[in-house]
């Protein structure tokens, strides 16, 4: 079977370095189009300068970040990501179906809550029972 020639938006990955800023904001969603509008926070600015060090090979282990409010951009393709839950640090490769999305879209920060049985006094009826 004949893999699928990679692409984003009809634009392949070369394509996309070469690209300004403004020019993939016009490929985006709205949402994510205008958070690139108003311009990087400072801790966005170090996560780039992170990204770049890293696509140069000075950095080799992942890069670890805060910052789930970050909109993945085309630098940041092939890029090995730890993104923190609020617990733990949960590792993200970027690929081409990432772009124009959030980072904090990757990672789930919320478990699902799995209530065991009641104990003993939470109801009326357990609190004659015995507790042997």
């Amino acid at each position: 079977m004949a893999k699928k020639d990679l692409n984003f938006k009809g634009k392949t990955e070369e394509d996309l370095r070469k690209m300004d800023i403004n020019e993939f904001m016009k490929l985006i969603p709205s949402r994510s189009r205008r958070s690139l509008k108003r311009g990087f926070t400072d801790q966005q600015k170090k996560l780039l300068l992170k990204v770049k060090k890293a696509n140069e090979g000075k950095l080799k282990k992942p890069i670890k970040t805060h910052c789930r409010d970050m909109v993945i951009i085309p630098e940041m393709l092939g890029s090995s990501l730890m993104i923190y839950t609020g617990k733990e640090w949960t590792p993200i490769i970027v690929n081409y179906e990432m772009l124009g999305r959030y980072l904090g879209e990757f990672t789930m920060n919320r478990k699902k809550v799995a209530h065991s049985a009641p104990g003993i006094g939470a109801t009326r009826s357990s609190a004659s029972m015995s507790v042997k």
